[in-house]
C-alpha cells in the first residue's frame, strides 16, 4: 500500500491549521497540525515530511525560521507560506528564500490544494529527471565499459581526466574493440551528460547523403529536398557528436568538418546563413590517420585538429583477463534476447577454449561466439562443442607438433615470440620471463629489420 503524502500545517491559530488539515485529509493527505513555528521546527528535525505550509507571522519563531530549517533539512521540500495582506512585503521575501508560494488570507481551501499539488507535482518531475539522467549517465559513463584489465584501467583513467574537456577527442582500435562505447562513456562522464549524444558513420552514406547527414540543408537546396532539414550538428547542439570511421570522410567534407570545428558554425547546403552550434567532437578510426595523411587521403590539418588528445582501445588479445567478465556480462544479454535458452552458464572447458582464442573481432566476435552459443545450447552450460570452428585446442591438452615445410630457426623464433607476446597481454616484460629470456633477447627474436638487411646482403649469417 502506497504511503500517504505527509504535510506539516502551521498557525498559531491552532484552530485555523486543524481546519486546513482535516481539509488535506479529506483529500488523501497525511496532515499534522501544530500550533508555533517552535513546535514546528521540532516536528521537521524529528520527523520526514513531504510538504510545509506555514503562517508567517508568528511569535516564537516566525515562518522565515520555519522556512529555513524545512529547507536546510531537504532543500527540495516545496513551503507554500500563509499571510495577511498587510505582511504581502515580507511573503515576497520568503519567496527569495526558497518558497514554492504564498497566500493571502484568506483563500479558499481549494485555492491551497491547487498550489499544493502543483508543487509536488513538479517536485516528482524533477525527481524523475534526476533518476533518468542517472540512469543515462551509469549507461554511457566509465560503469558500462566492463573488465578490470590494466590496459582498460589505464585506457578508462585517460578517458575521465578528458571527459569535461570541450576539445575534440580521437578514439583508435582495432574493429570490434568498443570504440563507440569508449565515445559513450567520454559524454556520460563530462558535463555535456544532459546534452544529446548523436553518432554517425561515416563510411556509411554516400558524399552528397552525408554533407546533408551532418550539415543539413534547406528547402530546394536539391532534388528531393521538399523540407529544410537541421544537420546532425545542430541536434547535437549542447552535447557531443560522434563521427566514427573518419578516415572514411571525402576530402570535400573533411574541409568543411575543419571549417565548422575552427568556427563553430556550420551552413546547411544551399544556406546563406550559418548557424553557431556548441558541439564537443569525437572521432573514432580503425585506421593509422598519418598513413592516410602520406598518401593524401586524408587533410593533415584536420588530423591536428582531431588528434589534440588519442585514446587507444587495447584489442581483447591484450586484455585476456577480461574475457571471463565480458562473456558472463554477454551471455546474461543474450539471456534476456532469448528468454526460451537453457543456457545458464559457460563450462569451464569452454571459457578455456576462450581464453586461448585470438580473437581477431576483439569484443564484438566474443559477443557473437556467446550470443551464438545461448541460442543453439541444448544443455544449461555452454560445452566446447557449442563454440564455432576456429576456437583452438588447449595447449596443454597435446604435444608439440609440427606440419609443413621447414623453415629457418630464426623465423621460428620470430613466429613463437610474437605467438607468446600475444598470450601475455602485449606485455613484454611478462612474456620475456615466461620464455626464460632477458628483454634484449625478446626484442631480437620479435626484430624483422635483422632478416631483412641479411636477405639484402644475399648471404645468412650463423649466429652463437
Amino acid at each position: 500500500m502506497a504511503e500517504l503524502t505527509r504535510v506539516l500545517i502551521v498557525d498559531d491559530h491552532l484552530e485555523m491549521a486543524k481546519t486546513l488539515a482535516d481539509a488535506l485529509g479529506d483529500r488523501g493527505y497525511d496532515a499534522v497540525a501544530v500550533g508555533s513555528g517552535r513546535a514546528a521546527i521540532v516536528r521537521l528535525e524529528a520527523e520526514a515530511f513531504d510538504a510545509v505550509i506555514t503562517d508567517l507571522r508568528m511569535a516564537d519563531a516566525d515562518g522565515l525560521e520555519v522556512l529555513a530549517t524545512a529547507r536546510r533539512l531537504a532543500p527540495e521540500r516545496p513551503v507554500i507560506v500563509m499571510t495577511a495582506y498587510s505582511a504581502v512585503d515580507t511573503a515576497v521575501e520568503s519567496i527569495r528564500r526558497g518558497a514554492y508560494h504564498y497566500l493571502t488570507k484568506p483563500f479558499k481551501t481549494d485555492e491551497l490544494l491547487l498550489f499544493l499539488e502543483r508543487a509536488l507535482g513538479d517536485l516528482a518531475v524533477r525527481r524523475e529527471a534526476r533518476a533518468l539522467k542517472s540512469a543515462l549517465k551509469q549507461r554511457f559513463s566509465n560503469a558500462s565499459i566492463i573488465g578490470r584489465s590494466k590496459p582498460l584501467l589505464a585506457m578508462l583513467d585517460i578517458v575521465e581526466r578528458v571527459a569535461d574537456s570541450p576539445l575534440p577527442v580521437l578514439i583508435t582500435g582495432e574493429t570490434g574493440t568498443g570504440k563507440g562505447l569508449v565515445a559513450r562513456a567520454l559524454h556520460g562522464e563530462s558535463q555535456r551528460a544532459g546534452g544529446p549524444f548523436v553518432s554517425v558513420n561515416c563510411a556509411a552514406l554516400p558524399e552528397a547523403l552525408l554533407e546533408s547527414e551532418l550539415f543539413g540543408h534547406v528547402r530546394g537546396a536539391f532534388t528531393g529536398a521538399t523540407q529544410d532539414r537541421r544537420g546532425l550538428f545542430v541536434e547535437a547542439d549542447g552535447g557531443t557528436l560522434f563521427l566514427d570511421e573518419i578516415g572514411e570522410l571525402a576530402l570535400p567534407l573533411q574541409a568543411k568538418l575543419l571549417s565548422a570545428l575552427e568556427s563553430g558554425t556550420v551552413r546547411p547546403v544551399g544556406a546563406e546563413r550559418t548557424r553557431n552550434v556548441s558541439v564537443r567532437i569525437v572521432a573514432a578510426t580503425n585506421r593509422d590517420l598519418q598513413v592516410a595523411v602520406r598518401e593524401g587521403r586524408f587533410r593533415e590539418d584536420l588530423r591536428y585538429r582531431l588528434d589534440v588528445v588519442t585514446i587507444e582501445v587495447p584489442p581483447l588479445r591484450h586484455r585476456r583477463e577480461d574475457i571471463v567478465d565480458l562473456a558472463s556480462h554477454f551471455l546474461a544479454a543474450s539471456k534476456v534476447r532469448h528468454p526460451r535458452s537453457r543456457v545458464e552458464r559457460l563450462a569451464p572447458a569452454a571459457l578455456e577454449r576462450l581464453m586461448l582464442h585470438g580473437f581477431r573481432g576483439n569484443v564484438r566476435e566474443l559477443e557473437n561466439i556467446v550470443e551464438r552459443a545461448v541460442m543453439l545450447g541444448r544443455a544449461e552450460e555452454i560445452q566446447v562443442t557449442d563454440l564455432p570452428r576456429g576456437v583452438p585446442e588447449p595447449a596443454g591438452g597435446s604435444a608439440l607438433h609440427f606440419d609443413g615445410e621447414l623453415i629457418p630457426v630464426r623465423e621460428l623464433q620470430r613466429s613463437y615470440a610474437r605467438w607468446a607476446l600475444e598470450r601475455c597481454g602485449g606485455q613484454k616484460g611478462r612474456c620475456a620471463e615466461a620464455l626464460g629470456i632477458d628483454g634484449k633477447t625478446l626484442a631480437k627474436w620479435l626484430s624483422v629489420e635483422t632478416e631483412h638487411s641479411e636477405r639484402e646482403n644475399g648471404h645468412e649469417v650463423e649466429r652463437s
